[in-house]
Protein backbone atom coordinates (compact mmCIF):
# COMPACT_ATOMS: atom_id res chain seq x y z
CA UNK A 1 0.00 0.00 0.00
CA UNK A 2 0.76 3.66 -0.79
CA UNK A 3 2.21 5.29 3.16
CA UNK A 4 3.72 8.63 4.15
CA UNK A 5 6.45 8.24 6.29
CA UNK A 6 8.58 10.71 8.31
CA UNK A 7 11.76 9.55 7.91
CA UNK A 8 13.12 12.51 11.04
CA UNK A 9 11.81 15.51 12.64
CA UNK A 10 12.08 18.44 10.54
CA UNK A 11 10.28 20.51 7.95
CA UNK A 12 7.29 19.18 5.58
CA UNK A 13 10.04 17.55 3.35
CA UNK A 14 10.28 14.25 5.94
CA UNK A 15 7.46 13.37 4.69
CA UNK A 16 7.79 10.86 1.92
CA UNK A 17 5.44 8.71 -0.13
CA UNK A 18 6.97 5.33 0.04
CA UNK A 19 5.31 1.72 -0.07
CA UNK A 20 4.68 -0.44 3.21
CA UNK A 21 2.82 -3.67 4.27
CA UNK A 22 -1.03 -3.43 4.71
CA UNK A 23 -1.51 -3.68 8.89
CA UNK A 24 -3.24 -6.40 10.24
CA UNK A 25 -5.80 -6.49 13.30
CA UNK A 26 -4.16 -7.24 16.42
CA UNK A 27 -6.09 -7.85 19.54
CA UNK A 28 -9.03 -5.18 20.20
CA UNK A 29 -8.04 -3.44 16.56
CA UNK A 30 -9.88 -2.87 13.42
CA UNK A 31 -7.86 -2.08 9.89
CA UNK A 32 -9.85 1.11 7.68
CA UNK A 33 -9.55 1.49 4.37
CA UNK A 34 -8.79 5.11 4.24
CA UNK A 35 -10.99 7.54 1.99
CA UNK A 36 -10.14 10.61 3.94
CA UNK A 37 -7.42 12.09 6.39
CA UNK A 38 -7.50 15.28 8.34
CA UNK A 39 -4.45 16.99 8.38
CA UNK A 40 -4.28 18.54 12.49
CA UNK A 41 -2.19 21.22 13.98
CA UNK A 42 -0.95 19.21 16.30
CA UNK A 43 0.70 16.64 13.63
CA UNK A 44 2.55 19.80 12.53
CA UNK A 45 4.40 19.86 16.30
CA UNK A 46 5.02 16.19 15.98
CA UNK A 47 6.34 16.25 12.53
CA UNK A 48 8.48 19.44 13.30
CA UNK A 49 10.33 17.67 16.69
CA UNK A 50 8.05 20.22 19.02
CA UNK A 51 6.65 16.75 20.25
CA UNK A 52 8.20 13.63 20.22
CA UNK A 53 6.89 10.72 18.25
CA UNK A 54 5.15 7.79 19.95
CA UNK A 55 8.58 5.57 18.29
CA UNK A 56 11.66 6.69 16.86
CA UNK A 57 11.51 7.31 13.05
CA UNK A 58 11.17 5.99 10.27
CA UNK A 59 7.51 5.65 11.09
CA UNK A 60 4.04 6.13 8.84
CA UNK A 61 2.84 9.38 10.08
CA UNK A 62 -0.84 10.57 11.20
CA UNK A 63 -3.56 10.40 13.92
CA UNK A 64 -6.84 10.02 11.79
CA UNK A 65 -8.74 8.64 9.08
CA UNK A 66 -11.81 7.88 7.67
CA UNK A 67 -13.02 5.18 5.88
CA UNK A 68 -14.55 1.76 5.99
CA UNK A 69 -13.87 -0.99 8.33
CA UNK A 70 -12.58 -4.09 6.39
CA UNK A 71 -10.81 -6.41 9.01
CA UNK A 72 -11.55 -6.95 13.11
CA UNK A 73 -8.97 -7.92 15.51
CA UNK A 74 -9.36 -10.60 18.23
CA UNK A 75 -11.93 -9.46 20.51
CA UNK A 76 -13.71 -6.75 18.54
CA UNK A 77 -17.40 -7.32 16.82
CA UNK A 78 -17.03 -8.73 13.75
CA UNK A 79 -20.49 -6.94 12.73
CA UNK A 80 -17.80 -3.67 12.31
CA UNK A 81 -16.85 -4.67 9.37
CA UNK A 82 -18.15 -2.67 7.08
CA UNK A 83 -18.73 0.65 8.91
CA UNK A 84 -17.71 3.72 8.08
CA UNK A 85 -15.42 5.45 10.67
CA UNK A 86 -13.69 7.90 12.08
CA UNK A 87 -10.48 5.79 13.21
CA UNK A 88 -7.98 6.99 15.64
CA UNK A 89 -4.50 5.82 16.06
CA UNK A 90 -2.23 5.36 18.59
CA UNK A 91 -0.16 8.33 17.20
CA UNK A 92 0.64 7.17 14.30
CA UNK A 93 -0.09 5.35 10.80
CA UNK A 94 -2.82 7.35 9.57
CA UNK A 95 -1.47 8.88 6.28
CA UNK A 96 -1.66 5.61 4.43
CA UNK A 97 -4.13 3.30 2.17
CA UNK A 98 -5.05 1.48 5.06
CA UNK A 99 -4.92 1.95 8.87
CA UNK A 100 -5.06 -0.01 11.40
CA UNK A 101 -6.52 1.33 15.05
CA UNK A 102 -7.90 0.48 18.36
CA UNK A 103 -11.38 -0.20 17.99
CA UNK A 104 -12.77 1.37 20.68
CA UNK A 105 -11.18 4.91 19.27
CA UNK A 106 -13.32 4.64 16.60
CA UNK A 107 -16.47 6.72 15.68
CA UNK A 108 -19.09 5.67 13.52
CA UNK A 109 -20.01 7.70 10.82
CA UNK A 110 -24.18 8.02 10.95
CA UNK A 111 -25.65 7.48 7.72
CA UNK A 112 -26.34 10.73 5.73
CA UNK A 113 -23.15 12.23 6.49
CA UNK A 114 -20.01 12.25 3.94
CA UNK A 115 -17.14 10.91 4.90
CA UNK A 116 -15.09 13.69 4.22
CA UNK A 117 -17.28 15.63 6.40
CA UNK A 118 -17.15 13.34 9.16
CA UNK A 119 -13.05 13.63 9.05
CA UNK A 120 -13.49 17.42 8.87
CA UNK A 121 -15.45 17.34 11.33
CA UNK A 122 -14.89 15.28 14.19
CA UNK A 123 -11.52 17.06 16.33
CA UNK A 124 -12.76 20.36 15.97
CA UNK A 125 -16.22 19.49 17.21
CA UNK A 126 -15.45 16.71 19.45
CA UNK A 127 -12.53 18.88 21.05
CA UNK A 128 -14.85 21.84 21.04
CA UNK A 129 -17.57 20.40 22.71
CA UNK A 130 -15.47 18.94 25.26
CA UNK A 131 -14.61 22.74 25.79
CA UNK A 132 -17.62 23.59 25.92
CA UNK A 133 -19.10 20.92 28.59
CA UNK A 134 -16.27 22.31 30.79
CA UNK A 135 -16.95 25.75 30.67
CA UNK A 136 -20.29 24.84 32.03
CA UNK A 137 -21.73 28.40 31.06
CA UNK A 138 -24.63 29.22 32.69
CA UNK A 139 -26.39 31.81 29.86
CA UNK A 140 -24.93 34.84 31.25
CA UNK A 141 -21.35 34.62 29.81
CA UNK A 142 -19.19 37.08 27.70
CA UNK A 143 -16.81 34.38 26.46
CA UNK A 144 -13.72 35.34 24.16
CA UNK A 145 -12.69 32.21 21.34
CA UNK A 146 -9.17 32.55 20.20
CA UNK A 147 -8.72 31.66 16.46
CA UNK A 148 -12.04 31.91 16.20
CA UNK A 149 -12.38 31.37 12.22
CA UNK A 150 -10.92 27.98 11.48
CA UNK A 151 -10.88 24.57 13.59
CA UNK A 152 -11.79 24.16 17.10
CA UNK A 153 -12.20 27.65 17.48
CA UNK A 154 -14.46 28.35 14.10
CA UNK A 155 -16.57 25.26 16.10
CA UNK A 156 -16.25 27.15 19.36
CA UNK A 157 -17.77 30.29 17.65
CA UNK A 158 -20.81 28.78 16.28
CA UNK A 159 -21.90 26.18 18.77
CA UNK A 160 -21.55 28.63 22.18
CA UNK A 161 -24.49 30.62 21.70
CA UNK A 162 -26.18 27.45 21.73
CA UNK A 163 -24.52 26.04 24.95
CA UNK A 164 -24.96 29.21 27.00
CA UNK A 165 -22.47 32.48 25.86
CA UNK A 166 -24.36 35.69 26.31
CA UNK A 167 -22.08 37.49 24.04
CA UNK A 168 -18.98 35.90 22.19
CA UNK A 169 -15.85 37.70 21.42
CA UNK A 170 -13.33 36.31 18.55
CA UNK A 171 -9.69 36.29 17.88
CA UNK A 172 -8.59 35.60 14.39
CA UNK A 173 -5.74 36.56 12.07
CA UNK A 174 -5.81 39.30 9.12
CA UNK A 175 -8.75 40.49 7.40
CA UNK A 176 -9.98 37.39 5.62
CA UNK A 177 -10.34 35.49 8.86
CA UNK A 178 -11.59 38.06 10.90
CA UNK A 179 -14.77 38.91 8.80
CA UNK A 180 -15.07 34.87 8.87
CA UNK A 181 -15.60 34.77 12.42
CA UNK A 182 -17.93 37.52 12.16
CA UNK A 183 -19.41 35.33 9.79
CA UNK A 184 -19.58 32.03 12.19
CA UNK A 185 -21.60 34.09 14.74
CA UNK A 186 -18.62 36.28 17.01
CA UNK A 187 -20.05 39.42 18.17
CA UNK A 188 -16.74 41.60 18.14
CA UNK A 189 -13.75 40.52 16.26
CA UNK A 190 -9.62 41.31 17.06
CA UNK A 191 -7.41 40.73 15.08
CA UNK A 192 -4.70 38.93 17.13
CA UNK A 193 -2.08 39.84 14.64
CA UNK A 194 -1.91 43.42 15.49
CA UNK A 195 0.50 43.99 18.22
CA UNK A 196 -0.33 43.91 21.12
CA UNK A 197 -3.99 43.33 20.78
CA UNK A 198 -5.48 42.47 24.17
CA UNK A 199 -4.91 46.33 25.24
CA UNK A 200 -7.05 47.10 22.08
CA UNK A 201 -9.57 43.99 23.52
CA UNK A 202 -9.72 45.90 26.78
CA UNK A 203 -10.11 49.29 25.55
CA UNK A 204 -13.23 47.91 23.21
CA UNK A 205 -14.76 46.18 26.41
CA UNK A 206 -14.81 49.90 28.09
CA UNK A 207 -15.10 48.73 31.79
CA UNK A 208 -16.56 45.03 30.95
CA UNK A 209 -15.31 41.67 31.57
CA UNK A 210 -14.57 38.33 30.13
CA UNK A 211 -16.40 35.29 32.03
CA UNK A 212 -14.27 32.72 30.08
CA UNK A 213 -11.24 32.68 27.78
CA UNK A 214 -10.83 29.48 25.16
CA UNK A 215 -6.84 29.50 24.66
CA UNK A 216 -5.65 28.40 21.68
CA UNK A 217 -2.63 30.31 21.01
CA UNK A 218 -0.79 30.11 24.51
CA UNK A 219 2.31 32.59 25.26
CA UNK A 220 2.59 36.21 26.77
CA UNK A 221 -0.56 36.92 25.42
CA UNK A 222 -2.18 34.49 28.33
CA UNK A 223 -1.00 36.49 30.84
CA UNK A 224 -2.08 39.84 29.37
CA UNK A 225 -5.83 38.63 29.33
CA UNK A 226 -6.12 38.01 32.83
CA UNK A 227 -6.73 41.19 32.78
CA UNK A 228 -9.99 41.73 31.34
CA UNK A 229 -11.26 39.20 32.97
CA UNK A 230 -14.10 38.49 35.83
CA UNK A 231 -12.45 38.50 39.10
CA UNK A 232 -13.68 35.56 41.00
CA UNK A 233 -15.86 34.08 38.38
CA UNK A 234 -13.39 34.10 35.45
CA UNK A 235 -11.82 31.08 33.84
CA UNK A 236 -9.56 29.86 30.94
CA UNK A 237 -9.45 27.02 29.73
CA UNK A 238 -5.98 26.57 27.87
CA UNK A 239 -5.90 23.50 24.99
CA UNK A 240 -3.32 25.27 22.16
CA UNK A 241 -0.02 26.72 21.98
CA UNK A 242 -0.49 28.22 18.69
CA UNK A 243 2.38 30.86 19.37
CA UNK A 244 4.60 27.48 20.29
CA UNK A 245 4.81 28.43 23.97
CA UNK A 246 1.85 27.27 26.62
CA UNK A 247 0.04 29.96 28.41
CA UNK A 248 2.26 32.07 30.51
CA UNK A 249 0.26 32.43 33.54
CA UNK A 250 1.52 31.78 37.06
CA UNK A 251 -0.13 31.22 40.60
CA UNK A 252 0.72 34.51 41.60
CA UNK A 253 -1.16 35.74 38.41
CA UNK A 254 -4.45 33.82 40.13
CA UNK A 255 -4.49 34.28 43.07
CA UNK A 256 -4.32 38.34 42.56
CA UNK A 257 -7.27 37.96 40.78
CA UNK A 258 -9.24 35.09 42.09
CA UNK A 259 -9.07 33.52 38.87
CA UNK A 260 -8.98 29.75 37.33
CA UNK A 261 -6.92 27.95 34.52
CA UNK A 262 -7.96 24.59 33.71
CA UNK A 263 -5.82 22.44 31.58
CA UNK A 264 -7.39 20.55 28.90
CA UNK A 265 -4.86 17.79 28.24
CA UNK A 266 -3.74 14.18 29.23
CA UNK A 267 -5.15 10.97 29.64
CA UNK A 268 -8.70 12.15 31.06
CA UNK A 269 -9.40 14.84 29.16
CA UNK A 270 -8.94 12.75 26.07
CA UNK A 271 -11.32 10.41 27.39
CA UNK A 272 -13.77 13.52 27.33
CA UNK A 273 -12.92 13.99 23.62
CA UNK A 274 -13.76 10.86 22.68
CA UNK A 275 -16.72 10.56 24.35
CA UNK A 276 -18.17 13.86 22.68
CA UNK A 277 -17.27 11.87 19.00
CA UNK A 278 -20.62 10.70 18.60
CA UNK A 279 -22.57 13.47 19.26
CA UNK A 280 -20.77 15.97 17.20
CA UNK A 281 -21.15 13.22 13.93
CA UNK A 282 -24.95 12.87 15.11
CA UNK A 283 -25.50 16.32 15.39
CA UNK A 284 -23.82 16.82 12.19
CA UNK A 285 -25.79 14.37 10.08
CA UNK A 286 -29.12 15.96 11.56
CA UNK A 287 -28.67 19.73 11.06
CA UNK A 288 -26.22 18.90 7.79
CA UNK A 289 -23.45 21.81 9.29
CA UNK A 290 -20.21 21.00 8.98
CA UNK A 291 -16.45 22.38 8.57
CA UNK A 292 -15.37 24.21 5.66
CA UNK A 293 -13.44 21.82 3.85
CA UNK A 294 -10.49 23.94 2.45
CA UNK A 295 -8.60 21.79 0.16
CA UNK A 296 -8.18 18.33 -0.55
CA UNK A 297 -4.91 16.97 -1.54
CA UNK A 298 -4.04 13.56 -3.06
CA UNK A 299 -2.20 11.51 -0.32
CA UNK A 300 1.18 12.10 -2.14
CA UNK A 301 1.11 15.47 -1.47
CA UNK A 302 1.19 15.23 2.49
CA UNK A 303 4.02 17.72 2.30
CA UNK A 304 2.21 20.41 0.48
CA UNK A 305 -0.66 20.02 3.17
CA UNK A 306 1.56 20.84 5.92
CA UNK A 307 3.10 23.82 4.29
CA UNK A 308 -0.56 24.53 3.26
CA UNK A 309 -1.52 24.39 7.21
CA UNK A 310 1.60 25.79 8.36
CA UNK A 311 1.18 28.73 6.23
CA UNK A 312 -2.20 29.55 8.32
CA UNK A 313 -4.21 30.73 5.27
CA UNK A 314 -6.77 28.04 5.02
CA UNK A 315 -10.08 28.63 6.07
CA UNK A 316 -11.44 25.62 6.77
CA UNK A 317 -10.18 21.60 7.17
CA UNK A 318 -7.33 20.25 4.63
CA UNK A 319 -7.79 16.58 4.10
CA UNK A 320 -5.76 14.13 2.44
CA UNK A 321 -6.99 11.98 -0.32
CA UNK A 322 -6.04 8.19 -1.51
CA UNK A 323 -5.42 8.14 -5.09
CA UNK A 324 -7.54 5.39 -5.69
CA UNK A 325 -10.80 6.29 -3.32
CA UNK A 326 -13.90 7.86 -4.57
CA UNK A 327 -15.70 10.18 -2.24
CA UNK A 328 -18.34 8.89 -0.34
Amino acid sequence: MRAIVMTAPGSPDVLVAKEAAVPRAGEGEIVVRTEAIPVLWPELMLRSGAFPTPVAPPLVFGFQAAGTVVETGPGVDAALAGTRVVAKTTGSGAYAEFVAAPAATATPIPDGLDTFAAAAILMPGSVGSALLATAALTGSETVLVQAGATGIGAYLVGAAKAAGAKRIIATAGGTIKTARAAELGADLVIDHNEPRWPDRLRALLDGATVDVVFDSIGGPTSRALLEVMTPLHGRMLVYGLLSGAPAQVGAADLLARGLTVIGCSGPQWSALVQREGDGVLERAASTGVVPHIDTVLPLGDAAAAHRLLESRRPLGAVLLQPENRSRV
